[in-house]
């Protein structure tokens, strides 16, 4: 101790005063004598404060003890007094007495455990943020559709009823319209064929007696969007007086235009539906953190909440028949399927194939492949794609953690998950066993 003493350099650090910098290289480790730290790491933009720390504790040691680069930023809270050691001190006094080395790596193991859990905590945050994007971008489309449908709605519904005075005072040939149906419904038209339909069926129009100024083509539009044919509205017309014929048209359209505006209604709320199941889904409401449930459930779920980022990226499943349901954390493995197929839209910039298949494994587990058609990972950054803060992502954009912890989370259900890459095939391969380890069931 007279030794390190004698070695140690005594520094004093103003309030907002850095002491150690991310990303520096680490040769020699600290103890705060009086005041406070607080020690800081790069998440993105900005940085995150992680913990504050006072008298007694070591900063800076795991770095040291690898001769690597600093993982987190730390700074003077308050007026600090912080000694100063520098490596060779210190291994020359663990050299000297090993009982130092076991009081130094119980502090290494309980930093890092600390560390740990904040990282899973911020994943986990990161994680509800993709969720809360997801959501926003996905109910507002159907939520607006809804809206815009419903005005809409009114105002066909206001023709429809003026078309229907106009039957029963001046045309009562018009009564034979009310029940008038379209043949084709339900057919789905291409762009092409629509605009040509569209022309046919505004050309039966001009031949039954509607004039240029009562808007052939617009009725032309509605008509065909609903599944009329050039030949359904030259028989719903036939017979008609020519004077009946722009009540008859306008009649015929606003029904089409109101049942058009409830489909996509009915569209737009059915799709609510689905998000808000999928969001219970997602995140496990109301159930017990560890239960038995269907892999797949989890992976579709995850697919609906990132649907507004996929893009042109086609998307193909296989789906083994009567896959086992496993035990486990569902909404943690949702946080797995959430950075590995996040990452892999990235990967692709909205333009690819995205390829998922579960097949049923040993003792019941299953095996889930995730394979991307993107630029694949540089074969350097292989080795390093699960440590801790390593992204390949610019500066800003990722932080270094979902595959990080993806894996500890694979791990702790007792799995395995393995990655190779290379360009225009990227691939995860996850085993998830059919039962939690036991050490993992009891912790909860």
């Amino acid at each position: 101790l007279k030794q390190l003493a004698a070695a140690a350099e005594r520094l004093t650090l103003r309030a907002g005063e850095q002491l150690i910098r991310e990303g520096d290289p680490a040769e020699e480790l600290f103890v705060v004598v009086s005041g406070e730290l607080e020690i800081r790491k790069q998440s993105g933009k900005a940085e995150v404060a992680l913990t504050r720390v006072g008298p007694g504790s070591i900063q800076g040691e795991m770095a040291t003890f690898e001769r690597s680069r600093r993982v987190a930023s730390v700074y003077a809270v308050t007026e600090t007094e912080v000694l100063r050691l520098p490596f060779e001190s210190v291994r020359a006094m663990i050299a000297a007495d090993p009982d130092v080395a076991t009081a130094l790596l119980r502090t290494v193991t309980s930093r890092m455990r600390g560390i740990e859990e904040t990282l899973r905590q911020r994943e986990k945050l990161a994680s509800l943020g993709t969720l809360a994007a997801g959501l926003a971008h996905e109910l507002n489309n159907p939520a607006a559709a809804i809206r815009r449908s419903a005005d809409e709605l009114a105002e066909v519904t206001r023709e429809r009823n003026e078309a229907a005075v106009g039957i029963a005072v001046g045309h009562p040939q018009l009564a034979a319209l009310v029940g008038a149906k379209p043949s084709e419904p339900d057919r789905d038209l291409g762009a092409l064929d629509r605009a040509d339909r569209t022309d046919a069926i505004a050309a039966a129009l001009r031949t039954s007696g509607l004039a240029e100024d009562q808007g052939p083509d617009d009725a032309a539009g509605r008509l065909t969007a609903a599944g009329w044919t050039p030949d359904d509205v030259t028989q719903a017309l036939a017979g008609l007086e020519p004077a009946a014929v722009p009540a008859a048209v306008r009649w015929l359209s606003s029904v089409a235009s109101g049942e058009e505006l409830l489909s996509e209604i009915q569209m737009a709320a059915g799709r609510i539906s689905a998000i808000v199941g999928a969001t219970k889904g997602y995140a496990y409401l109301d159930q017990a953190p560890v239960q038995r449930f269907a892999v797949t459930r989890g992976i579709d779920d995850t697919l609906v909440i990132l649907e507004h980022k996929l893009g042109d990226i086609a998307v193909h499943r296989g789906y083994a028949p009567d896959l086992p349901e496993i035990e486990g954390w569902g909404s943690e493995l949702n946080q797995v399927w959430t950075n590995i197929l996040d990452n892999a839209i990235d990967a692709m910039n909205g333009h690819g194939e995205l390829t998922i298949t579960v097949n049923p494994a040993d003792a019941g587990g299953v095996h889930v492949s995730i394979c991307d058609n993107g630029p694949g990972i540089p074969p350097e950054a292989l080795p390093q794609i699960f440590e801790p803060f390593f992204t390949t992502k610019p500066p800003g954009v990722g932080s270094g953690l979902g595959l990080h912890l993806s894996h500890n989370i694979v791990i702790q259900h007792g799995g395995t998950i393995e990655l190779s890459s290379r360009p225009g095939s990227t691939c995860f391969e996850i085993g998830l066993p059919a039962i939690l380890p036991t050490a993992a069931a009891k912790s909860t």
